[in-house]
């Protein structure tokens, strides 16, 4: 590792302070994914600013549904009752990633931040567009099983948020707080927050230098209370998902009222699908129905020459994911 320097940030004012000054810097709170990135010289902050001690917690019950500070730990608002009956798609999601070592430590804003898994992007021995822009995408010919069939470019086919979080916050219509270093603070929806690579694969989201993720909140709706998140991956844990879907139904009835799909492991980020959704309101709540609507999330897909099995997959994860919440 490179020699940094390491301080900690009693106010969220000095955070952003120190990172807008030196926009290498970065915010460290559990580090399980920045230290790998350090480790494996892929990022090499100079300033390392702890943003532990920062007032960004507390799971809290709003007029309108859930605000989570993007201080808590994964496995603290996975396992919260508020989580688990209001949003059982969210708590699912932080409940079947990682490792319970790893959930015990990583923070909320953390995982949402967290970057590709794509292999020629944590080896730097391989060029990668995202590390440094014109240098090229070998996956795009090269070992691209895991990688994305929805959202790429000719510049990028990397799964850009490997996670499972965002993917149902994405479903749901959770929007972010982000704080700059002037104190001013702007609400942006998840589906906002994540970008195509396009060109210009080194921007993955809409964080400006020096801003600071303080807060998600989820709307409270009845598609939400019925919920799930279906991952499917090549080990029973800790391993990434091929392809997952976080959905929610509310179905009166027998006809679907209202719905909300969003898929993982196949996007080049967390991958809301209106497509799905129109597919699937006003429609009788069957078998053929949940086909059309998995026909409609992938029917833009553009698989490469090892990845093309997440077509099927993503579709027939998607139909077990939407038969759990009608049953």
């Amino acid at each position: 590792m490179n020699n940094f320097s390491y301080t900690q940030a009693t106010t969220a004012k000095e955070a952003t302070g120190r990172t807008k000054d030196q926009p290498q810097a970065a915010y460290i709170a559990g580090g399980t994914t920045l230290l790998d990135l350090m480790k494996a010289n892929l990022q090499e902050p100079p300033q390392l600013v702890d943003i532990n001690q920062l007032p960004f917690k507390g799971i809290e019950q709003t007029k309108d549904g859930l605000r989570i500070g993007a201080m808590e730990r994964m496995n603290a608002v996975g396992e919260h009752p508020l989580v688990k009956a209001q949003f059982p798609a969210i708590s699912e999601s932080l409940l079947l990633a990682a490792s319970p070592q790893l959930r015990n430590m990583a923070s909320i804003g953390g995982n949402i931040l967290q970057r590709t898994r794509c292999g020629y992007f944590r080896d730097a021995a391989f060029p990668c567009n995202k590390r440094v822009p014109g240098s090229g995408c070998p996956a795009l010919e090269g070992d691209n099983h895991n990688l994305a069939v929805l959202g790429t470019s000719d510049s990028c086919i990397a799964t850009a948020y490997p996670g499972d979080l965002s993917v149902a916050l994405a479903a749901f219509d959770a929007v972010l707080t982000l704080e700059n270093a002037k104190g001013k603070q702007r609400q942006v929806p998840v589906t906002d927050f994540y970008l195509l690579p396009g060109s210009t694969p080194q921007k993955e989201t809409v964080l400006e230098p020096g801003e600071l993720l303080v807060a998600v909140t989820i709307p409270a709706a009845a598609h939400a209370r019925r919920s799930t998140y279906l991952k499917v991956r090549e080990r029973s844990s800790y391993a990434y998902a091929l392809a997952s879907a976080a959905v929610g139904l509310d179905v009166q009835g027998g006809t679907i009222r209202s719905a909300r799909v969003a898929l993982g492991g196949v996007g080049t980020r967390p991958w809301r699908s209106l497509e799905a959704e129109k597919a699937l309101v006003g429609q009788p709540a069957t078998e053929a129905t949940f086909k059309a609507a998995a026909a409609a999330a992938l029917q833009g897909a553009k698989p490469r020459s090892e990845n093309a099995f997440k077509v099927e997959l993503a579709q027939n994860t998607l139909v077990r994911a939407l038969e759990a919440v009608s049953a």
